[in-house]
């Protein structure tokens, strides 16, 4: 087994969960915290760990922290249910751990949206900070977009997080309305106006980056799509601010 804690968070994630633990159920303890799912979510967990906790949803930070809290190792890897890891990835987790000077590693995540692997679009390789020391990471306290707050020397793995993000147009179209709704309460939060300008040319500059700056064309059809969802994503995110 290997002595990393894995702590994930779920909400109605049956169509997701069961590969994602299985994918992890070589790890010796894996955390659950649970957000009162009405679907077969919980049930689907306790097969794969009986440390599956309730809580009322407190905020994507908020709720991973306390799934990190609980942890027993002190290592822990912060794993979404539509994330996968890898056979290669878990030897690497493995041996990174093993008398490691770091206080934590970044992980690349290859990110998967319609069925196709996303080279380009500022989505390959997506660096994040997943694997750490319990005593050294800390989750940011923010409504979205949460991150963990390292002290100490960070490390980089060189194999890659399977992130199956979205499958259908609806999947992204239902997650940025709730998305754009978390992070127009941090832009109110951080005093940020809109006029209607910004409402206008900050979704065009979103395409622009995503398009042609991080090469999105390079990954065809694909890419044209999910650049035009981010800047349907940003439009959203700015006019909830200026309706606020």
């Amino acid at each position: 087994m290997i002595p990393v804690s894995v702590a994930i968070i779920t909400k109605n994630e049956e169509k997701n969960i069961t590969d994602a633990l299985e994918s992890v159920k070589e790890f010796d303890d894996i955390v659950i915290v649970d957000s009162f799912s009405s679907d077969r979510t919980s049930e689907i967990c306790r097969i794969y760990t009986e440390r599956v906790f309730q809580h009322e949803w407190q905020g994507y930070s908020k709720q991973k922290q306390m799934a990190v809290d609980l942890a027993r190792n002190e290592w822990v890897l912060i794993l979404d249910a539509d994330e996968r890891v890898t056979p290669e990835l878990k030897e690497e987790i493995k041996s990174s751990v093993s008398g490691s000077s770091c206080s934590g590693f970044y992980i690349p995540r290859k990110s998967f949206f319609l069925g196709k692997w996303i080279r380009h679009s500022g989505w390959w390789p997506d660096h994040v900070l997943r694997l750490f020391r319990k005593d050294s990471g800390r989750l940011y306290d923010r409504h979205v977009h949460e991150k963990v707050m390292l002290k100490g020397k960070a490390g980089h793995l060189r194999n890659p997080l399977i992130h199956i993000a979205y499958r259908t147009i609806g999947e992204f179209i239902d997650k940025a309305d709730r998305y754009s709704t978390l992070a127009a309460m941090e832009l109110k939060k951080d005093r940020r106006h809109v006029n209607p300008i910004s409402l206008i040319f900050r979704p065009v500059i979103t395409f622009f980056r995503i398009f042609i700056i991080r090469q999105g064309f390079r990954d065809g059809v694909n890419g044209l799509i999910l650049s035009l969802l981010y800047s349907y994503y940003t439009f959203l995110k700015y006019v909830k601010v200026w309706e606020k």
